[in-house]
């Protein structure tokens, strides 16, 4: 019976073709095939290096259906490697089925580490770094979107996520309805390409980045979020409070809540919760 053969989690560049490591171009050269989301995007990265092998389609619609094959192939004896279309696989991309089963059949999985957008972005961002999330595309509904947005909105950990170039404008409304307008936010866009951007200001500030050239909304993004601080739970001060309280008396709730957010910068909701919450 032949030993097991070994499945490599092969990250690729995203973007800049010098990023692929020289441990990379080894075992991609050496394994017996190729497994690739998309086998034209890869056979245009791989043809860049003279790397010639046969390349299977594994993607998020037939990963369930093939997997089986796979492991069959690497307990045949075969080493594979498994690539996605940029950056480290896995990484909001197919490869868990796979791993588990893998480590199921005793099969060993070796990675072979190299370019990931989410942890670059990191790195550059001047965000904390010692405890943070990764929650991958956030729902490309809006309601769905601001309900997950609810769920880390009080969270002290930093939140990345990464978001689509015909939804970042959208992405970012939601973020300001309920994080409010200063909570600190990097956005990363085209990283290590010719158009590599990290901005780090308020979401405010960010949305005012987008909105002042079109090509700003153009690309891949990363967004990191600041979790929640003491100061930021502490944001209405009681002069605040007292005043949100005077214009209670004549105005209704989302009419202060909007007067005061744009008067302070501070979170409509926030205030609107606040005066729900006096009654």
């Amino acid at each position: 019976m032949p030993e097991n053969g070994i499945l490599y989690i092969v990250a690729t560049p995203i973007g800049n073709l010098n990023d692929l490591s020289p441990r990379a171009k080894e075992v991609l050269s050496s394994v017996d095939a190729i497994l690739c989301e998309d086998t034209r995007h890869s056979s245009t990265l791989f043809s860049a290096f003279g790397i010639k092998k046969p390349l299977l389609a594994y993607h998020d619609h037939n990963e369930r259906n093939i997997a089986q094959n796979i492991i069959a192939q690497l307990q045949e004896g075969k080493n594979l490697a498994l690539v996605s279309d940029a950056g480290t696989p896995l990484i909001s991309d197919p490869g868990y089925y796979l791993t588990s089963l893998c480590h199921e059949h005793n099969i060993k999985v070796s990675p072979i580490p190299g370019s990931c957008a989410f942890v670059a972005a990191l790195s550059a961002s001047g965000m904390p770094s010692d405890s943070f999330t990764f929650y991958g595309f956030l729902p490309a509904k809006s309601k769905q979107r601001q309900e997950k947005l609810e769920q880390i909105k009080q969270s002290e950990a930093t939140a990345i996520f990464y978001e689509s170039t015909h939804r970042i404008k959208d992405t970012l409304a939601d973020i300001i309805t309920v994080l409010g307008q200063e909570r600190k936010i990097c956005l990363a866009r085209e990283l290590t390409k010719q158009f590599e951007t990290i901005v780090t200001t308020s979401a405010q500030g960010i949305k005012e980045y987008l909105e002042s050239n079109s090509d700003h909304c153009r690309g891949e993004f990363v967004l990191i979020i600041q979790g929640c601080s003491q100061k930021q739970e502490a944001s209405l001060t009681p002069e605040i409070e007292n005043l949100i309280k005077e214009l209670a008396s004549e105005l209704p709730p989302k009419k202060v809540a909007k007067i005061v957010a744009n008067c302070f910068k501070l979170d409509k909701k926030e205030i609107y919760n606040y005066l729900i919450s006096q009654k």
